[in-house]
């Protein structure tokens, strides 16, 4: 079935995969540096999960992977907060993404002039920030979830190749990003040293690159040749270039290495020419790249494009083409969900791909089986392309075998016998056993303990289910219960002694204080990722209130229901699954026992505060004259304003172009402020 022919129902829940894989696998790449698969595959599915919000908007809430960089920094280093966010990029795949990309600049810019773009490699690497202050290196970080990352200055200064000062001449603050890589040389000689010491080889160069400059001991970095191209920066006191070839000629002069070639031309048979140029070099160049990176030259031009939630409108990656292999599926497996979810999954025969050796591929759901016509035994070729689960492109049907079977999706959940449904139009088919399915309960649990709920140290995977199995756990509270319950008969676990039961001890108390809004992602609400918590932790405040409004907002006509719809990014499918949540009896009581084990902060709101508009929420009607439309709510935006589509009496401006229509009646009926165009840019002056 296509994209285009899902309806919303059948999008919401093809989504909701999309972005537990995505997510998942973010945190492999980011925090443990372990992917499974190939880079490919990944941007394969972020292509997907695109395609479906441009289709259904209302997908695009402000947890979606789309809207989201990276993953939160690991533990073991402490954090630094970028002065500005390290984004990530956008993703073209073909010519025509491309000219999508240049279009949309023009229209966004409004404008039918020659744009200058300049083309550069994407170095496969850890992409890193340095922060210099009057010439001397005092700092460098990860780039982390893009807004805090990992203070790895130790390791950084052991890299002879990154300069430790900059020329007099330099500005006060100066803060150079690139990437750190190993070079496949270096790599080789790595691996080759690892396999006679018996110790674990690392899969791929850029794995390399992060496993040793992740390292808790920077001796160990410095036993490894590693090196960094820089190439962009971050927060400077003062200007150094007009253009982005301004940047990189600067870097360059100051000692950094710059990946060259690079390419500067304002249309899309020079992009083109370049991307293939580099495409013919790739085997032959001494480092690993996955792609080409375009870049909007003029600076001020970047300023005015400004960003989406996680990526410059300026800036895009065309990626080179996914690594395919041939295999057999020997099985087909059901995994089961924190929500119910059953998700068939080929089990391989083991197939090297990239490097990588690859045994699971996700068949997605019921209808993509069918559509596929996957069976066991059947010859498949399978695509890596990611940090998530490869995937099936299609059955090679002349080498199926004779008597094979359709396979048939199980009425049953396999881990607790319950009816397994689909609901309506949803594709993917669902255990109706909710918490008394063991499955949902230990991946609930697993879920509240991860690194982006209350992270504590010590319950991983394997302990969250030996204590599930062995009855001490059935609900997050038992989790503080650990001790005072079970303390003593932890100590003699095989396994277990003294010191480690009493540093997951320790782990566990540190967390009976946490803050609201990663409570509630650790709750594990359908549909409310982090970016979603976070934003009901700035409306709401404290937990008392939500659990107040959410009630109230079971009637559908009660003012609690619009204020929460009008939640940016909030609509009525994500809406109804958070009433949902506090509907349930059993949820009230798990939020109980928890409340007798913890402190819930009030959420602090940091947001910028200092402009005339910050906080305010503008809505923008009409067309405007100086300022396309995009333009005007990214400005806004970059202010500290929430910019809404629609007009409530909780609007306070309504900025009014030409032909103004509905919106503007709306909010002269209520009394909302409206301004001109003249007059919003007087304000915000």
């Amino acid at each position: 079935m296509s994209l285009f022919n899902l309806d919303l129902e059948e999008a919401k829940a093809r989504h909701a995969k999309l972005s537990k894989e995505i997510k998942e696998h973010d945190a492999l790449y980011y925090q443990e540096d372990a992917p499974k698969v190939s880079d490919a595959e990944y941007d394969k599915l972020r292509q997907e999960i695109e395609t479906l919000e441009e289709k259904y908007p209302e997908l695009k809430t402000v947890d979606s992977p789309t809207q989201t960089v990276g993953a939160a920094p690991s533990k073991g280093f402490s954090k630094v907060t970028h002065a500005l966010p390290m984004l990530s990029l956008g993703n073209a795949f073909s010519d025509e993404d491309v000219q999508d990309f240049i279009d949309r600049v023009k229209r966004f810019l409004g404008t039918e002039e020659p744009i200058e773009f300049l083309g550069e490699q994407k170095i496969d690497g850890l992409s890193c920030s340095l922060r210099y202050e009057h010439g001397k290196l005092v700092q460098a970080a990860t780039r982390g979830d893009g807004s805090v990352g990992e203070n790895i200055t130790a390791n950084i200064s052991t890299i002879n190749s990154i300069p430790k000062e900059l020329p007099k001449d330099a500005p006060d603050i100066v803060e150079v990003r690139g990437e750190v890589y190993m070079a496949k040389s270096d790599f080789e000689t790595l691996n080759k040293t690892r396999a006679e010491n018996e110790e674990a080889v690392f899969a791929n160069p850029r794995n390399a690159a992060a496993g040793s400059l992740r390292q808790l001991d920077p001796s160990v970095t410095a036993k490894r040749t590693l090196k960094m191209f820089g190439y962009a920066l971050g927060e400077m006191s003062t200007p150094i270039a007009d253009t982005q070839e301004g940047i990189r000629a600067v870097l360059s002069k100051w000692g950094f290495d710059v990946p060259e070639p690079s390419v500067v031309t304002d249309n899309l048979d020079g992009l083109i020419a370049y991307y293939k140029k580099i495409e013919e070099l790739r085997p032959s160049l001494e480092y690993d790249i996955d792609g080409i990176v375009y870049k909007v030259n003029d600076l001020a031009l970047q300023e005015r494009l400004g960003q989406v939630s996680r990526a410059p409108r300026w800036a895009t990656a065309h990626k080179f083409p996914a690594e395919k292999a041939v295999t057999v599926v020997e099985g087909i497996d059901i995994q089961v969900g924190r929500t119910g979810a059953l998700t068939p999954v080929a089990r391989l025969t083991p197939v090297n791909v990239g490097g990588v050796m690859v045994s699971n591929a996700t068949l997605h759901n019921e209808d993509e089986i069918k559509r596929k016509d996957v069976r066991v035994g059947d010859t498949v070729k399978i695509q890596r392309a990611g940090d998530v689960i490869p995937q099936v492109l299609e059955v090679l049907k002349d080498k199926r075998p004779k008597g094979s079977v359709e396979f048939t999706m199980p009425d049953t959940c396999p881990e607790c016998g319950s009816l397994a449904i689909r609901e309506g139009d949803d594709v993917v088919k669902r255990c109706t056993g909710g918490l008394i399915c063991p499955a949902q309960m230990v991946e609930r649990l697993k879920h509240f303990v991860s690194k982006n709920a209350f992270d504590i140290d010590g319950m991983g995977d394997k302990v969250v289910r030996q204590f599930f199995e062995d009855g001490w756990i059935k609900s997050p509270a038992d989790i503080f219960k650990i001790e005072k319950n079970h303390g003593e008969e932890l100590k003699q676990k095989e396994g277990w002694g003294d010191l480690s039961a009493q540093n997951l001890f320790d782990a566990i108390n540190k967390k009976r204080v946490i803050g609201l809004d990663r409570f509630i992602y650790a709750l594990g609400i359908r549909q409310i990722g982090q970016a979603t918590a976070k934003r009901l932790a700035q409306v709401y405040g404290n937990l008392e209130k939500l659990k107040t409004a959410m009630v109230k907002a079971q009637d559908h006509e009660s003012e609690s229901y619009g204020d929460l719809i009008n939640i940016e990014d909030i609509g009525p499918a994500v809406a109804d699954d958070l009433i949902g949540f506090f509907a349930e009896e059993h949820n009230i009581d798990v939020l109980d026992s928890l409340l007798n084990e913890l402190k819930i902060e009030d959420y602090v709101d940091n947001r910028q505060s200092d402009t005339a508009v910050s906080g305010k929420t503008v809505v923008f009607t009409g067309t405007l004259e100086t300022l396309s439309r995009a333009e005007a709510k990214a400005q806004a935006e970059r202010l500290g304003a929430k910019v809404s589509g629609s007009v409530s009496k909780k609007t306070d401006y309504v900025v009014a172009g030409a032909d103004a229509g509905s919106k503007l009646k709306k909010a002269t009926e209520l009394g909302v402020t409206v301004l001109s165009e003249e007059e919003w840019k007087d304000l915000i002056a």
